[in-house]
């Protein structure tokens, strides 16, 4: 910040924001923008549209949301208090997180990016600097190479035959890069979206309201994929 009010002063022009920036400004921004996070915690809306989504799921797939308690129910007690790292015992309520940010990934295109150095992509040179490209996140998260049935919802794209939790290398929800250049909220946002998620799932359980019987899982699209409004019970268990 010292550094950015000593420019002004100067009068010299900065790249805006850390998106445009690059070398040493950039790790200026990155570190700021981090500290930033750190402090006041991930937007409101990103996550209140996560969850929302989240709830949605469950309401229309109730199997999987009494089998995401069954799970918490047998390894975690009644009055434990939830940590991210307890994602490792609960492989599938795992899952059914990572699943839901991959069916219903609020951003569908990354930030743009430049070529570095020379290099050949299936045949066609690509130039450092002039090029210019932009991951289109959604086209790897509905991937027929990558995934079963990439079109449903299905936890099992993140479990192996025994149940245990796999990473996929298609899951790039928060963007794609080196050094870090990826979503400077994705450890705070996993974290948020683990601890909350089955917090809720252990005290409520979910159901659409008496008469309402399908609610629109379509995105509205816009600058992010947000979920439509719609109603739902949250009964204590």
């Amino acid at each position: 910040l010292r550094c950015f009010l000593k420019t002004s002063r100067n009068g010299a022009v900065m790249p805006s924001g850390i998106i445009l920036a690059s070398g040493h400004h950039w790790k200026q921004q990155r570190r700021f923008g981090i500290t930033t996070l750190r402090s006041l915690g991930m937007g409101k809306k990103g996550l209140e549209y996560r969850v929302q989504e989240e709830a949605s799921h469950l309401a229309l797939q109730l199997r999987r949301s009494k089998k995401v308690q069954k799970e918490l129910d047998a390894v975690l007690g009644p009055s434990q208090l939830i940590c991210y790292k307890d994602r490792r015992q609960l492989p599938y309520t795992n899952a059914v997180v990572h699943e839901i940010q991959r069916f219903s990934n609020i951003v569908s295109v990354g930030m743009p990016r430049v070529c570095v150095r020379n290099t050949t992509l299936l045949g066609f040179p690509i130039k450092k600097v002039q090029t210019l490209f932009q991951p289109l996140i959604s086209s790897v998260l509905y991937d027929p190479e990558q995934w079963e049935t990439p079109r449903q919802f299905n936890p099992g794209h993140f479990l192996d035959k025994e149940g245990n939790f796999v990473s996929q290398e298609a899951f790039l929800p928060f963007s794609a890069g080196k050094w870090h250049r990826v979503c400077l909220g994705e450890h705070l946002a996993r974290t948020e979206l683990f601890i909350f998620f089955a917090s809720l799932l252990r005290a409520f359980t979910f159901r659409l309201p008496e008469g309402v019987t399908k609610i629109s899982t379509e995105p509205i699209l816009g600058g992010t994929l947000q979920p439509h409004p719609y109603r739902l019970c949250a009964i204590p268990r």
